[in-house]
């Protein structure tokens, strides 16, 4: 009598097929959407408040969002942001396209935020500790005062040897800010010119 070989089926399937014939996704594949939404849910509650407002979150998503913010009980907190996850599941997938891409867009303006202040604070100490910096900052930032630039470090300056408050310090950082938007501005004026330029070329032509 021959012996039938039984085959063992393959486990390596990334996709099920349901009663209708259709494929589905794996166990496994629903379960790593399922942890994505929830970490996306979780990171809204932890957003500061202006960028909480740019986030085109549906009615029921901002409550639950805004009320797990309100809690501050450890395990009532972790029992909300589970329940914002269960919320996120519901959401249409254009929603949760439309969530990713305002806080893909949120991170990069504060990471570039971020850069911009770091790069001011680095320069502030450099025109503190070097009289050359501020002539090399000028010829950069032609919009800058340069009288008031001196007069901001060196009162800056005087200030930190008498160990007083920081005003001038502070409003040094708010002079190179200033200066550096003013050139910003200048670039995309000079920018715009050059497309409006374009287009009258092209409309010659």
């Amino acid at each position: 009598m021959t012996r039938k070989t039984r085959i063992q089926p393959i486990e390596s399937v990334v996709t099920e097929v349901d009663e209708n014939g259709y494929d589905r996704p794996s166990k496994s594949q629903m379960k790593r959407e399922m942890a994505a939404l929830q970490d996306l849910g979780a990171e809204l509650v932890t957003l500061p408040k202006d960028a909480l407002k740019r986030m085109p979150m549906p009615e029921k998503l901002d409550e639950a969002v805004r009320e797990a913010r309100r809690i501050t009980d450890h395990e009532g907190k972790r029992r909300q942001i589970q329940y914002v996850g269960r919320v996120m599941r519901s959401l249409l997938d254009t929603e949760v396209a439309a969530l990713r891409t305002a806080l893909d867009t949120y991170k990069g303006v504060n990471k570039s935020e971020t850069a911009k202040l770091h790069w001011i604070e680095r320069t502030r100490e450099k025109l503190l500790a070097d009289d050359a910096a501020l002539t090399d900052f000028i010829r950069k930032y032609p919009a800058a005062d340069p009288q008031q630039g001196r007069t901001l470090i060196r009162n800056a300056r005087k200030e930190a040897e008498q160990s007083k408050p920081p005003r001038y310090f502070r409003e040094l950082f708010q002079w190179i800010k200033n200066a550096a938007d003013a050139d910003d501005e200048a670039d995309d004026a000079q920018d715009a010119n050059l497309t409006a330029d374009d287009d009258d070329d092209d409309r010659d032509a």
